[in-house]
């Protein structure tokens, strides 16, 4: 879960919380811009690139972010930052998107990182910025991706608005766990969970 500046300086060292002042400074003073000079990186994302070497791999998403929001990052830069980076990398972009793009022109990075198996890749995709954007079709089959891989739905931001009253979810699940009762498998409780949330089926049947 990504945290906020507050909650992230009560857990950095003062060294860490030092880096990240003048990072955020960094971010500010070149807010919305992207570079004219497709070779000139600007400063505070090279800060972003090292967040995990000074806050510590646990605290870099959440430091990453709040770069990226900070910069006011536009489209292209988020998109150049989210090819040219790292899974983690690639996961900030993700979490700051509900933040930064408020059309659906970052539908390509979370459909990207829905055809990954990294299961933090796909948690990070599931968040506000798809509940608002992804079509049906494509929510849906988010949500399946999570039950395939093991993600807890629990990353899904808006399940319950979103699976509330959807027959074609519901039959896409019924689907899977008939699958999944064939081969002799559990059903997952996630599995179980969603299906109730769709009014198709309750907790106890």
């Amino acid at each position: 879960m990504l945290m906020s500046r507050k909650e992230l300086d009560a857990r950095l060292d003062e060294a860490a919380r030092a880096w990240l002042d003048e990072a955020l400074g960094e971010a500010r003073e070149r807010m919305g811009e992207d570079p004219a000079d497709p070779y000139a990186v600007p400063l505070w994302e090279l800060r972003f690139a090292s967040a995990g070497r000074h806050c510590g791999q646990e605290h870099a998403d959440s430091a990453r972010a709040l770069l990226l929001i900070e910069a006011r990052a536009g489209q292209d830069t988020l998109t150049r930052l989210y090819h040219q980076g790292t899974a983690a990398e690639r996961r900030a972009v993700l979490h700051a998107l509900h933040r930064l793009v408020a059309g659906a022109d970052g539908l390509p990075l979370v459909e990207d990182a829905l055809r990954t198996n990294d299961t933090r890749l796909v948690a990070a995709a599931v968040g506000p910025y798809a509940a608002a954007h992804l079509d049906p079709h494509a929510w849906r089959h988010a949500v399946l991706k999570c039950l395939f891989t093991g993600v807890p739905v629990d990353a899904v931001a808006g399940l319950e608005r979103r699976a509330a009253g959807d027959g074609e979810l519901a039959r896409m699940l019924a689907d899977y766990a008939a699958e999944r009762t064939a081969a002799g498998r559990d059903t997952p409780h996630d599995l179980i969970r969603v299906l109730t949330l769709t009014g198709e089926q309750s907790e106890e049947s």
